[in-house]
């Protein structure tokens, strides 16, 4: 007998392997005495009775699997983690060797749309997992802001652009009828974002390579840098919207839709006399509610020139990590290095503060696609991997900017 042990997908697709040898089992003890029943009755013009009995004995365990095989799952996860294996098992020899049928009888049977060979087929969800995880410790702005999944192309986010009229009024005093809330809606859509690793036909070829580590390693690098771009400074068109592409306004003449802005005083730099100051003017310029969860975001020449700046005392403003992972502060507020924002410079926004998880949102739609292809690169094997994510400001209160400018 086999012994069946390992993780709970490989003990689900053991199950359900030994469930199908069990059958099959039956099955050919049930076709071997029926076909001695039926030579007893040409020979006897009748079947032995231990003949019968063994038949029928054999026909309820048969029918008996059969319900077992289409019974629901009694544990928690059972099918699922059975059909994570199997499909775990048939991307795998998608990607080494290029077998398709597994996928397409997956995906068929989930009625997926638009997984034919040309379009690629969806990673298992424990790469997208993984590609996910990666790619919020590389990208900058992804680790900060708020992230959702989708399963359509766009996501929509409701707001109240005018609520119901609300007052005090006393225990026993006539209410006035409250008006209608007045709501619009931001729309948020998911654009492509693909990268194309390459292999050699002897790495696929080594079992002792993992495939799902392997392709999320080679896919984070190209998406984080895509992204922190498109996160910072996307037009829309075919990319994320990013923070520094909306409108900007004075913050004294801030209104929806807009980010407000604090100006240097002086073009392309900060002021010669207590440049930190216009950083604490920043820091308030956003409500207390946003400021809680706060970040700036600048690269990494801009937090070089603000690290030499101190206070009235002489301490310097800007503090390395305290503990290992952590972020660098800035008046006691982490630091998110994003190098895709733009070098100091005469009218600049080099410098951005807020709470970018209410502020900034990615969408993120389910499903990493994988299209093998052996040809376009001979000896090579490319693996044209997509991903759909989009992005953009949802609250304009909670990202302030600082520019290089004298207003």
């Amino acid at each position: 007998m086999t012994e069946r042990t390992g993780a709970p997908e490989q003990k689900g697709a053991d199950e359900i392997a030994g469930a199908f040898d069990d059958f099959m089992r039956a099955f050919e003890s049930f076709k071997e005495t029926n076909d001695a029943r039926l030579a007893e009755i040409e020979e006897k013009l009748a079947a032995d009775v231990v003949t019968e009995e063994k038949l029928a004995r054999i026909d309820r365990t048969l029918d008996e699997l059969s319900l077992k095989a289409r019974r629901p799952p009694l544990a928690p996860g059972e099918r699922g983690a059975a059909a994570a294996s199997e499909r775990k098992t048939a991307f795998e020899g998608y990607v080494r060797s290029g077998a398709e049928d597994g996928l397409r009888r997956i995906e068929a049977k989930a009625l997926s749309v638009g997984s034919a060979p040309d379009g690629g087929y969806l990673v298992p969800v424990e790469i997208e997992r993984e590609i996910g995880k990666r790619l919020a410790a590389l990208s900058p702005i992804r680790a900060i802001a708020d992230v959702r999944q989708v399963s359509g192309s766009t996501y929509r986010k409701p707001f109240m652009t005018a609520g119901p009229a609300v007052g005090w009024v006393g225990e026993t005093a006539a209410r006035a009828q409250t008006g209608s809330p007045t709501l619009a809606a931001l729309d948020f859509p998911t654009m492509e974002l693909y990268a194309m690793p390459a292999a050699t036909p002897g790495l696929l070829d080594d079992a002792a390579v993992d495939i799902e580590a392997w392709i999320a390693g080679e896919v984070e690098a190209a998406f984080a840098l895509q992204e922190g771009a498109a996160f910072v400074a996307g037009d829309g068109e075919n990319k994320p919207r990013g923070f520094l592409d909306y409108d900007t306004v004075a913050d004294a003449a801030w209104s929806w839709d807009k980010l407000g802005y604090l100006a240097t005083g002086v073009t392309g730099g900060f002021a010669a006399a207590n440049p930190s100051d216009r950083l604490i003017d920043l820091v308030y310029a956003l409500k207390a509610g946003y400021r809680q969860n706060a970040h700036f975001v600048m690269n990494r020449k801009t937090q070089g020139a603000i690290r030499k700046f101190k206070d009235e005392d002489g301490a310097y403003l800007w503090a390395p990590p305290s503990t290992p992972g952590a972020a660098a502060t800035l008046v006691n507020f982490p630091v998110a290095e994003a190098e895709d924002m733009p070098d100091i410079a005469a009218g600049s926004f080099s410098v951005a503060f807020g709470d970018f998880r209410r502020g900034y949102l990615v969408v993120d739609r389910t499903g990493v696609r994988v299209l093998r292809d052996p040809y376009s690169a001979k000896p090579y094997v490319l693996f044209y991997t997509t991903k759909r994510v989009g992005g953009g400001v949802q609250d304009f209160e909670a990202i302030k900017l600082m520019k290089f400018a004298a207003a």
